[in-house]
C-alpha cells in the first residue's frame, strides 16, 4: 500500500496536475485512516474538542490536494505535510476562538458555575516555542513537528528528513529537553 501510496502522489506531481481528480479519489482510500489516526491522536493529546477528527482530515486534506505544484517524494513526506496542515488549522481556530473571547461580553464569573479550561493557550504556547527553536535550529524543529504533530515514528522521520534514526533520536531528545525548559520556565 505504501508503495501505491507514492505512486499516486508521484502522479499528481507530473506537469503541475495536482488536481487530477482520478488520481485524488483513488489516493483518499489510501491515506484516509491514517490522517484519521493522525487527527485523531492529536487532538486526543490537545483535548481541542472545538474541531471534529472528521473536519480535521477533511480540510488538511483539501489543502494538500489543492495546492498549486508539489513534488511528491514518497508517503512519508505527504503525511509530514498533512500534519503541517493540520498543525495550522488547529492553531488558526486557537487564535480564532482567541479572538472571539476577547471580543466577547463580559461575564462574571458568578454567574458561570463552571468554565470549561481550553488547550488553546497551551497550543499557541507551543507554537511559539517551536518557531523560536525553528529560529535557531531548524533541524530540531522539524523533527518535533513531524513527531509530535505528524504523529510519525523515528525511522519515517529519518526517511523524510534523509537522515538517520540515530540522529533524529538525539535532535528529538534534545528538541524536548529544549521545549520542556522553555515552556515550564517562560
Amino acid at each position: 500500500m505504501a508503495t501505491e501510496v507514492t505512486l499516486l502522489l508521484n502522479e499528481l506531481g507530473k506537469d503541475g496536475k495536482v488536481n487530477d481528480r482520478e488520481t485524488l479519489d483513488r489516493l483518499l482510500p489510501l491515506v484516509y485512516n491514517e490522517l484519521r489516526r493522525l487527527a485523531g491522536s492529536f487532538l486526543n493529546r490537545e483535548h481541542a474538542a472545538s474541531i471534529q477528527t472528521t473536519e480535521l482530515v477533511h480540510e488538511a486534506y483539501f489543502k494538500l490536494t489543492n495546492q498549486r505544484s508539489v513534488d511528491w517524494e514518497n508517503r512519508g513526506q505527504f503525511f509530514a505535510i498533512a500534519a503541517q496542515a493540520m498543525r495550522r488549522i488547529l492553531l488558526d481556530a486557537a487564535r480564532s476562538r482567541k479572538t472571539n473571547k476577547r471580543n466577547a461580553e463580559k461575564v462574571s464569573l458568578d454567574d458561570t458555575p463552571s468554565i470549561p479550561v481550553s488547550m488553546d493557550a497551551q497550543l499557541l504556547e507551543l507554537d511559539e516555542a517551536l518557531k523560536e527553536l525553528e529560529s535557531f535550529d531548524p533541524d530540531q524543529a522539524r523533527v518535533v513537528e513531524l513527531r509530535y504533530f505528524g504523529g510519525l515514528t523515528i525511522e519515517e522521520t529519518a526517511e523524510v528528513l534523509k537522515v538517520s534514526p540515530a540522529t533524529v533520536k538525539r535532535e528529538w531528545a534534545t528538541a524536548r529537553a529544549w521545549l520542556y525548559d522553555r515552556i515550564t520556565n517562560g
